[in-house]
Formats: C-alpha cells, structure tokens, sequence
C-alpha cells in the first residue's frame, strides 16, 4: 500500500484537493493522509467539514500579525517533523500559497517525491499575484509530478524546460463544483434560503469577491467607486459582497460601500453557500483564480479584476474579461453586460476550458503507475 500525503493549508487549496482526497480515499491499494497546516483556518475547516474530510495532522502555524518570512520558517520546521516521522511515498501540494511551496521544499530535503496539481500557471509578472507567481514557479523544479490543467499550462512548463511527468488533466475545481452541488441537492436549500432570505431571486444580483493584495490602497478604492456608480446606475440590481477579513480590504469597502441600499455586505460565506450563490447570480466580479475556473461552468460571465490573470484561458474563451481594478473598466464591463444581451450570451454560453468533471480519476491513474 502506498503512503501518499497531501499538504495544505488554505480554502482554495481544500476546495481543489477535496474530490481527490476522496478518491485516493476510495482506492484501498493507497494510503491518503491530510496534514493541513491552517493558513485559513476557519474557512478551511468549513470546507473539510463540507465534504467530509478530516485531518491527521494539524500543523496549525497562524499567528496574529504574522509576516510571510515567519509563516514560512515555521511551515518548513512543523512540516520536517511529520516528514521525518512518517516518510510518504508521494507529497500533494496544490497551486500557489506558501504552504505549497514550503510542502514542496520540506519534501525535498526528505527526498520524497512531489506532485504538483495544478502545475504551470504563470502570470510572467512575479509581483502579480504577490507571493504566488514566485510560489508556483519555484515548486516547478523541485516537483516529479506536474499535473497541469490546461495545454497552456503545459507549454508553459515545457518553456522552462519541465517536460518529464507532465499530464494535462483539467482542473479538479470542475469535479469540487458538480459534488458539492450535488451535495446541496441532496442535502436540502431551505439553509441557504434562510442564510439569503434579504435578497429577492426575481431580481438581478452580480456576486462580488475581491482579496488580493496587489490592490490594495488605490486598487480597492477604485473597486468600490465602480460598485457604487453601477449600484445607483442600476438599482433594481442586487449586488453581494462578502467581505474579506484582512483589514486592507475591510476598511475601504465597509466606509465606501456600506450606506448603499442595494449593496450587501456579508461576513466572509463558507463554501457552500458561495457555490449555492454563485448558480442563483447573474453574473459575478471577482480577482479570485478558483470562481474564474468555476463560474463559466454555471454559465455566469467573470470580470476579473486584475491587471493580468494566470488564467488566461478563460479569457481567450470568452468566459472572462480582465477588466483590472479602474473603475471605468469594471463600470464599463458591467453595462456591457447588463444592456448588450448578446454580449452577455456570449460570454455565459461560452465553453470553460477548465475541465469536465472527471481530473480526480486521471490523476489516480497516473500516480497509480508512477508509483508502481
């Protein structure tokens, strides 16, 4: 039976890993472990507890205030000792985040082999997205395994001389986004009825997220200058946002954004419910990477606030447009679609490029004969 051991420590990170946990799970010629380090660690556990995934070891690194160069330091030192104890046959990590690339490096000194799911994604800016781009690149070279999710990604990979073990299989969001609405169906929708019983279904509602830290300052300024032009634009229309937590987010949007009638502002939304939400919108802004893979798959257009996306697939299809953090491009972007119907069905009938729903039982068939 072979040990395979999947590190990480985000919701982004638990939402992809959560189908192929469970299907490593499901094959008794492997033995899957989690070790979760709780970079976020509320919203993390609301994920597990959704799909029902439990971890075995609990790194737990967050401190208050804690700078990248602290949590990084601590990941590798907390990692070591499981590694060291209990050496897997192969170490998951997934994208981007720190805990990826420290999972990566960590598993390097103890020369255990690496997979990289979602391997090959590169903005080409290494300050957009901060520390990200850097994160994804440096697992590259130290990764056995690359499991990219589209040709694009691949070829990126192949220009930087990574051309051994590498397998487009789509993105394992596509296979996340069908089981857990598959799991809502089956579960019941009066919570989240209850959870969103302020807003009225029969009128439009556009779906904002907005983190990233390359805008904050003046990038969220101009966010929330454009959600509140298309708010008194368009008052019939409903626009949700949950707040992110990191206080360069909270204060301008609750002082720019919160005396508007038609814009709601939310505590951050466990997984479920943003899902569940997402399928009731009309369409969505956001700068996450994970809703530009998953909403093309429900039909709403994405305007990506970024200035440049790792993602470009979804642009080149037609499912996405970057329209940066300038609130005359978001205003601009949401008119389009809010007056242009054929505008709007262009880009909502769109193909997502991201998968079909089926990458976690590619990649259990490829680790399957790599490691036998």
């Amino acid at each position: 039976m072979k040990k395979i051991l999947f590190v990480f420590g985000t919701r982004p990170e638990a939402i992809k890993f959560a189908p192929l946990v469970k299907a490593f799970k499901a094959e008794s010629s492997f033995d899957a472990k989690v070790c979760i380090t709780s970079q976020h660690k509320e919203m993390l556990q609301q994920v597990m507890e959704f799909f029902a995934i439990e971890a075995d070891y609990d790194l737990d690194v967050m401190k208050p205030n804690q700078d990248l160069s602290t949590l990084t330091s601590t990941v590798l030192t907390s990692l070591s000792k499981i590694l060291g104890a209990d050496k897997p046959d192969l170490l998951f990590v997934q994208g981007d985040t720190t805990t990826a690339f420290i999972g990566a490096l960590a598993a390097f000194y103890y020369q255990v082999p690496v997979a990289h799911l979602e391997a090959g994604l590169r903005s080409f800016n290494k300050y957009s997205p901060f520390p990200e781009e850097i994160n994804r690149k440096l697992i590259s070279p130290i990764a056995d395994l690359h499991f990219a999710p589209t040709e694009a990604a691949a070829t990126h990979l192949k220009a930087e001389g990574i051309t051994d073990n590498v397998h487009v299989v789509g993105n394992t969001v596509i296979d996340e986004l069908i089981l857990g609405l598959d799991l809502i169906k089956k579960r019941g929708e009066e919570s989240y009825l209850q959870q969103f019983q302020f807003l009225d279904f029969n009128r439009k509602i556009i779906l904002v997220t907005g983190h990233r830290r390359e805008s904050f300052g003046e990038g969220f300024e101009g966010i929330c200058l454009a959600l509140n032009t298309i708010a008194g634009k368009y008052p019939e229309v409903q626009i949700v946002y949950p707040v992110h937590l990191n206080p360069n987010v909270q204060e301008p949007v609750n002082r720019l954004l919160k005396n508007s009638n038609n814009i709601f502002l939310l505590p951050p939304v466990s997984y479920a419910p943003l899902i569940w939400l997402m399928n009731k919108c009309h369409m969505v802004i956001t700068d996450s990477g994970g809703i530009q893979e998953e909403a093309p798959t429900l039909g709403k257009p994405v305007l990506v606030m970024r200035d440049v996306t790792e993602r470009m697939e979804g642009v080149h299809a037609g499912t996405a447009k970057l329209v940066g953090t300038k609130s005359s491009s978001i205003i601009d972007a949401v008119v389009a679609l809010m007056e242009d119907e054929q505008h709007y069905n262009q880009m909502a009938r769109a193909n997502n490029p991201y998968g079909d729903g089926l990458t976690s039982s590619r990649v259990v068939d490829i680790v399957q004969s790599y490691l036998n």
